[in-house]
């Protein structure tokens, strides 16, 4: 027996699953995006740097080196992330092309 309760239109098969669609990527994933977060990692690593620095020089900072030395190592992490994507992202879209000017000059 069907469920009246609901119409058709109404619902969506789960099997659906269209082809043609292309994965869209979130405005925070573009390359603009990453390379101005980079950028303002690279600064806040720079302040980390002078803050780390003054800890030291300063003997009553010496407790507080490690607020600025995580802070570096965030920054570097964060920096190594999204340098790491973007090159799997180049070198995927490198190859995606390289197959496509192949498959077009096997055409010719």
């Amino acid at each position: 027996m069907k469920d009246t309760s609901r119409n058709d239109w109404q619902t969506m098969g789960a099997d659906e699953n269209p082809l043609f669609r292309r994965a869209v990527a979130p405005w925070y994933d573009s390359w603009i995006a990453c390379l101005i977060t980079i950028l303002l990692m690279a600064a806040v690593l720079l302040f980390a740097a002078a803050g780390l620095s003054v800890a030291w020089e300063t003997p009553a900072f010496h407790g507080y080196a490690w607020v600025p030395a995580a802070l570096m190592l965030t920054c570097a992490g964060i920096i190594a992330s999204i340098a790491v994507r973007l090159v799997r992202r180049y070198a995927r879209l490198r190859k995606k092309a390289k197959e496509q000017n192949s498959l077009a000059a096997d055409r010719r």
